[in-house]
């Protein structure tokens, strides 16, 4: 079906009418006017032409045979394709009644007959000019419609994306936050949520008589051994591994945070008495000492834990934190894998240490360091063979400070560094000058300890080069003590130190064998040349134990090593002569001489007996 077959400029008319006369007149005035015109005498006529072309504007008749104009407009009306077509009656019929029946079934005008040709074409007119605004405002109607329904698609479009920016947004930023409250490692609070979580609970505390809480610092024993030797890697699985742990051994109201390192804080709350903070702190050290199984290799460690209790006397979660830290570092001073609980002593106490660290920097700074020297003895020869280099600490107010008292601190602060290594450096220069006296021997030995932290440094093995080099003392005449712990903590890196050490022909002794971690049967690992047996073996030698039973052992076993074994700490005649007995080779102790200042050694050779 076509809408407009014909000249798209000109309108299209149909007429509905029986009587041809009416239809003549009309097609020809309608047609001189422009317009296109077609004619039918019925209803089926009129569909036909409808089906044909859908005209503009019908005209329409009321008296007609079958089917009268009422009905026909009805039918129109009822047709999709002519429903909106303007349909005007054209009658005879002039009564009010005709009229509103023809507005009634559809009709938009009515003109009664006879009638003046151009009231007809100005009502003709009007109405396809109203229809044609009607189909302009439908087709403006539709294109505001397809704008609006672009536009809100646009707008529900902009505003998804806009909603989801600020979803994106919310999410970066609830990832920031847990970034800055949360450790990337372990996923645990850090230690600023910590100090939040602290400082709530002691607000709490001071609101809430009956609330108790207390708060735990704990440090990984042996973590950097595992570190240092196995990798980072391993490190942060065993760290991840350790937390893991921590958690399952906490209530879910407790707070557990990784505050930095190997180092982990808690909070217990809602206790009812300090014992309950010791029996978790046991329950943790027990889950920490089973072995912990990681991807490639199986693992132990043990911890240290300062206990505070959460006192509303406090003003600052810091201070809480501050003394279970401090209460930590008495449980490691104590033999580590235990916990401690704080008291105010050991506030002052640390107020003290750090006062000594303070000191000692002084101490370095003025050179406030002595070496005294004490004999070692040889069993075979029965005189000296060498001297083992200690420290003392001339203290300006104090006076002499043994290195029991310092050299902890020096450990802990890493001033142990540079203190050995001026020791190293003294002794060293005072052998030179002893062998360039003809009153010594020319083979007397010097002893030096060394701490663990100069193995880890990398030009430690150039420093002792300089040193020599300096001196120009013979290799063979200086020994580097080393404990069984620094061997270790880090044996692979103390072995490779060890044999570069060796091939400068320097002799090397493990120090105070006995009370770490060392067994006999793996001492083949490593060049030493002298075992030194702790001085707690040799005062139990008079009691009867197991102690006497290992002297035999020790020493056998070191011969067929080809090391040599020298026992500190003899201070009687009946160790003398037990040792003697046991082929020990070498002795030292009080026995013989204390620690001897500089220029005292040389009268020691010309009045030592013989032993």
């Amino acid at each position: 079906m076509n809408n407009k077959g014909l000249d798209a400029d000109k309108k299209d008319i149909l007429i509905i009418d029986d009587m041809p006369e009416n239809l003549r007149v009309l097609s020809c005035l309608f047609t001189r006017a422009g317009y296109t015109v077609r004619k039918a005498f019925n209803w089926q006529m009129a569909v036909t032409a409808c089906e044909t072309v859908v005209p503009d504007i019908i005209l329409l008749d009321i008296i007609m045979p079958d089917v009268d104009g009422y009905q026909v407009c009805q039918r129109l009306k009822d047709w999709d394709i002519t429903a909106d077509i303007p349909v005007i009656f054209i009658s005879a019929l002039d009564n009010v009644f005709d009229k509103v029946k023809a507005f009634k079934v559809g009709g938009v005008d009515y003109i009664a007959k006879p009638f003046q040709f151009q009231e007809v074409l100005v009502r003709v007119q009007n109405q396809i000019a109203l229809r044609t605004a009607k189909l302009e405002i439908l087709k403006l109607n539709t294109q505001l419609e397809e704008m609006v329904k672009r536009r809100t698609w646009e707008l529900e479009h902009t505003l998804k994306i806009l909603q989801g920016e600020v979803a994106a947004r919310r999410q970066m930023q609830d990832t920031l936050l847990d970034m800055v409250l949360h450790d990337s490692l372990t996923g645990l609070p850090n230690r600023f949520l910590f100090i939040r979580q602290l400082e709530k609970a002691l607000h709490q505390a001071k609101k809430e008589s009956n609330y108790r809480f207390a708060v735990l610092f704990l440090d990984c024993d042996r973590f950097k051994v595992v570190n240092d030797s196995l990798g980072h890697l391993v490190g942060d699985e065993l760290l991840i591994a350790i937390a893991r742990r921590l958690q399952l051994c906490l209530k879910d109201t407790d707070t557990l945070a990784r505050l930095g390192g190997d180092e982990f804080g808690i909070i217990l709350e809602k206790l009812p008495d300090i014992n309950a903070a010791t029996q978790v702190s046991e329950f943790i050290l027990k889950q920490l000492s089973l072995s912990f199984k990681l991807s490639k290799c199986e693992v132990f460690i043990n911890a240290s834990i300062g206990i505070n209790w959460g006192s509303k006397d406090y003003d600052q979660p810091e201070y809480l934190l501050r003394d279970a830290d401090t209460a930590m570092y008495r449980a490691k001073a104590l033999g580590k894998a235990r916990y401690q609980v704080f008291n105010p002593a050991m506030y002052e106490e640390a107020v003290q240490l750090l006062d000594l660290e303070n000191d000692l920097r002084r101490a370095i700074k003025r050179q406030e360091f002595v070496v005294y020297y004490q004999p070692i003895i040889s069993l075979t020869t029965g005189t000296v063979s060498g001297f083992e280099a200690l420290v003392r600490w001339k203290h300006p107010i104090r006076g002499l400070i043994l290195p029991g008292e310092f050299i902890p601190v020096a450990e802990e602060t890493g001033l142990i560094n540079t203190i050995d290594k001026w020791v190293l450096r003294s002794a060293c220069h005072q052998l030179r000058m002893w062998q360039d006296d003809p009153a010594t021997p020319k083979n007397i030995t010097i002893s030096a300890n060394l701490s663990g932290r100069l193995f880890s440094q990398p030009n430690f093995i150039w420093e002792i080069d300089e040193i020599i080099n300096e001196t120009k003392i013979n290799p063979l005449c200086l020994e580097l003590e080393i404990t069984e712990t620094v061997i270790m903590e880090n044996s692979h890196r103390v072995k490779t130190v060890l044999h570069q050490l060796k091939e400068r022909n320097i002799q090397l002794v493990m120090d105070d064998f006995g009370t770490g971690y060392s067994s006999l049967s793996y001492l083949h690992n490593f060049p030493l040349n002298k075992l030194k047996i702790d001085k707690s073996f040799v005062r139990s030698m008079g009691e009867i134990g197991e102690n006497m039973g290992l002297f035999p052992a020790i020493i056998s076993i070191a011969e067929s090593m080809g090391m040599t074994v020298l026992a500190e700490g003899v201070e009687s005649r009946e160790q003398l002569e037990k040792l003697r007995r046991l082929n020990c080779d070498f002795v030292q102790g009080y026995l013989f001489s204390q620690p001897l200042e500089p220029g005292l050694v040389l009268s020691f050779f010309d009045a030592a007996p013989k032993w």
